[in-house]
């Protein structure tokens, strides 16, 4: 008797491992050049178990950012008992380093916010996210300088990280420092009181 097409497994596990699948597919490949089909081969499963899961092709890749965003956020989370600044520091330390152990998807997610409307909607949902932790941390009523400038510095974030992997000029801890030096800056030029930085903040 020949053996069956795939195994069977849970709904959690099954989902799961679509989704991993589907990651590194999305990593290797561009968006367009591959189908449903091809991605239920490469996983191992029917096409129809694959449109059960997730009904188009758009769905799945939202699915796999998706998921990347929340490691995201979990990693970074930072610590309340910290002075806002050390919080900072420790919350990029960690994105960076999610940034080079996964390099080829985060360079995928960027290119794909300029074609990919699911993408582009995603990134702006986690910048609104971090901004707004980002915020809290810093002042529960900021001013509308220093809201313009936290969330332009995002937009500096992803710039400057795109240039690191493609230059590898800088240690992870001299792009860390760039970008709290940056922050630093926007933050002044905005005429935030910066002694908030190291002493826990406004709240």
């Amino acid at each position: 008797m020949s053996e069956p097409g795939y195994t069977r497994l849970k709904v959690d596990d099954r989902r799961r491992q679509l989704l991993e699948s589907g990651t590194d597919l999305f990593t290797r490949y561009a968006f367009d050049e591959l189908s449903m089909a091809t991605i239920a081969r490469e996983a191992g499963v029917s096409k129809a178990l694959l449109y059960h899961y997730f009904p188009s092709k758009a769905d799945l890749f939202e699915a796999t950012m998706r998921q990347a965003a929340e490691e995201i956020a979990a990693r970074t989370e930072p610590d309340p008992d910290l002075p806002p600044a050390e919080a900072l520091a420790a919350s990029l330390g960690s994105f960076l380093q999610w940034i080079e152990e996964n390099e080829l998807a985060y360079r995928k997610l960027m290119q794909s916010a300029a074609s990919i409307g699911d993408a582009t909607t995603l990134i702006e949902e986690v910048r609104q996210h971090t901004a707004g932790r980002l915020l809290a941390g810093l002042d529960p009523d900021p001013s509308p300088k220093v809201r313009a400038a936290v969330r332009a510095w995002l937009w500096f974030v992803d710039g400057a990280c795109l240039d690191w992997l493609e230059h590898r000029d800088m240690d992870r801890s001299e792009l860390r420092d760039l970008l709290i030096g940056a922050l630093v800056g926007a933050l002044a030029a905005a005429g935030f009181d910066l002694s908030k930085l190291a002493g826990g903040g406004a709240g």
